[in-house]
């Protein structure tokens, strides 16, 4: 069993001074970090979009923009490692 211990001071935390999104592996190829993670994880590709299936819930989403790409660790945690 983990420890419990108080949170840390996240004096000096602000979200806003992180970087986005990069330029990706191909910066010339105008997809970003975002791009390219929905490109490797698209089920079914079309010019207007695609679909993607939730590995949690199975649910099926065809609209790109109600997806949230995330860090494996949140920013403010690595904040808290620094």
């Amino acid at each position: 069993m983990l420890p419990l211990a108080v949170e840390e001071d996240r004096t000096g935390y602000q979200r806003t001074s992180f970087k986005h999104w990069n330029a990706g592996d191909i910066p010339v190829d105008g997809c970003n970090t975002r791009a390219e993670v929905l490109l490797s994880e698209v089920r079914a590709a079309c010019s207007r979009g695609g679909v993607w299936v939730s590995y949690y819930d199975d649910t099926t989403v065809t609209d790109a923009s109600k997806l949230d790409i995330d860090h494996m660790v949140p920013l403010a945690e690595a904040w808290d490692s620094k």
